[in-house]
């Protein structure tokens, strides 16, 4: 399989852990942004990463969920679900409300402290070009990110009450856990949520651990 990516994505890392739970073996092409839109367009007819090739000549994958969904079906084992219906819906319900929401709200939240206080980090001018881009492309406005911040001050009230033993959903990892650990990760580099939410990190530290991940900045 090769997974086309950026590097620092949250939402590439989620197939990351994804791929790395199930202990399939992948290659990794790392795009640049900016003229990533040359190499997947003619794939999905979309811009977007992860994509996933599943083998030499299958048809790509172009979101991270639907790149879940088709690692449970290529290999049932270990599963990112579970066999009981209704927590099965509330695993692919709370995949699909922080693929949309928290992982959005973290973006934005993430890449205005990389544009700000965070600029030390990294204060190339690759790693900046880069920020503007993205910044530019979300239209990351001081609004937006304003609600943004509430928004996932929000989820992680919720997270944090779901979150209390070592799964979302059940008894063993889903779905549900590994959108969380990888769409939630950048916050890790920002210093008044790791002071904040130290359960959250610890959660995102054994799951990567489990999915044989390395651990993102600001864990390692």
């Amino acid at each position: 399989m090769l997974l086309l990516q950026f590097s620092t994505s949250h939402y590439c890392r989620k197939a990351r852990l994804a791929l790395g739970y199930k202990q399939i073996d992948y290659r990794v092409e790392n795009l640049t942004p900016g003229i990533h839109a040359l190499r997947l367009k003619p794939l999905t007819g979309l811009t977007t990463v992860p994509t996933l090739i599943p083998s030499e000549g299958a048809i790509a994958l172009g979101d991270s969920t639907q790149i879940l969904h088709f690692l449970d079906q290529h290999q049932p084992a270990p599963s990112l679900s579970l066999e009981d219906p209704t927590q099965a819906a509330d695993i692919w319900l709370l995949e699909d409300w922080l693929d949309e929401s928290i992982g959005t709200a973290t973006r934005f939240v993430y890449y205005d402290y990389r544009a700000g206080e965070g600029k030390a980090i990294d204060p190339s001018w690759m790693s900046q070009a880069v920020i503007r881009i993205v910044r530019s492309q979300y239209g990351m406005t001081p609004a937006k990110v304003a609600q943004a911040r509430l928004r996932l001050d929000t989820g992680l009230e919720i997270l944090h009450h779901r979150w209390q033993t070592p799964f979302l959903v059940g008894d063993r990892l889903t779905a549900a856990d590994i959108a969380a650990a990888a769409l939630l990760s950048p916050l890790a580099l920002i210093p008044t949520y790791r002071q904040a939410h130290g359960w959250l990190f610890d959660r995102i530290t054994e799951i990567h651990h489990q999915c044989q991940e390395p651990l993102p900045p600001g864990l390692t």
